[in-house]
C-alpha cells in the first residue's frame, strides 16, 4: 500500500490517534526492559547508517537509546514539517533534533523521551490551522521521492518508527538472551 492510500481520508484526529498509538506501542515493547538493555550493543551484521555523522559509526550496531532517541527525532521532524505545509508553508531543509544517543543510560530515560515526543507530536499537530492546507506539497531529495502534503509527511514520520519496532524488539530479545553479568 502506497502512503498516499495510507493517509486517504485521514484527519488531524486520526493523526494524534495515530501518534499516541505508536508511542503506546514503543512503550509497550520497553514494559519489562531494564537499564542494562538501554545501553546493550546488540549482534546487527546489518548495521548500515549512510547518514551517520561520522563515518567511523556507519557500521554501528545501534542500543535500544538510540534507536528510540533515533525514532522519535525522526517523528518530531515528520510532524515539524507535515505543521509547516498544513500552516501553507513549504518548508526548507531539516528541522531536526536527537538527543545524544550517547546520553541514555536508563529504561526512565526512554520513557520521558516517547512522553516528550508525544506532546511535541501533539503540539504541532494542534498548530495546524483549522482548514489545513493540504493542497501545498514538498518533495523529499531523493530518488523516486513523491511529493507529500502535510498528512502524509505527517504519517511518514510514523512508517519510520514502525520500521524500527521490529529493531527495538530484536535488541531486548538479544539483551534478555545475553547471561547477566556476575559480580565476584
Amino acid at each position: 500500500m502506497s502512503l498516499a492510500q495510507l493517509g486517504a481520508g485521514l484527519k488531524v484526529e486520526d493523526l494524534h490517534r495515530l501518534s499516541d498509538e505508536m508511542v503506546d506501542t514503543m512503550l509497550d515493547l520497553i514494559r519489562d526492559a531494564e537499564d542494562a538493555s538501554v545501553v546493550f550493543v546488540p549482534v546487527d551484521p546489518e548495521a548500515k547508517d549512510d547518514y551517520a555523522a561520522d563515518t567511523a559509526d556507519a557500521n554501528l550496531a545501534w542500543t535500544l537509546g538510540h534507536v528510540i532517541v533515533h525514532a522519535t527525532a525522526s517523528s518530531e521532524e515528520a510532524a515539524a514539517h507535515a505543521c509547516e505545509l498544513a500552516r501553507g508553508i513549504v518548508f526548507e531543509g531539516r528541522s531536526r533534533y536527537e538527543v545524544p544517543w550517547e546520553s541514555v543510560h536508563s529504561v526512565a530515560q526512554l520513557r520521558q523521551r516517547l512522553e516528550e515526543s508525544r506532546r511535541m507530536r501533539h503540539a504541532y499537530l494542534n498548530a495546524w490551522p483549522d482548514e489545513p492546507h493540504l493542497e501545498v506539497t514538498h518533495t523529499a531529495d531523493y530518488p523516486n521521492a513523491k511529493p507529500r502534503n502535510a498528512i502524509l509527511c505527517f504519517i511518514a514520520g510514523l512508517g519510520h518508527d514502525d520500521a524500527h519496532l521490529g529493531q527495538i524488539a530484536e535488541i531486548l530479545r538479544q539483551a534478555n538472551s545475553y547471561p547477566p553479568l556476575r559480580l565476584r
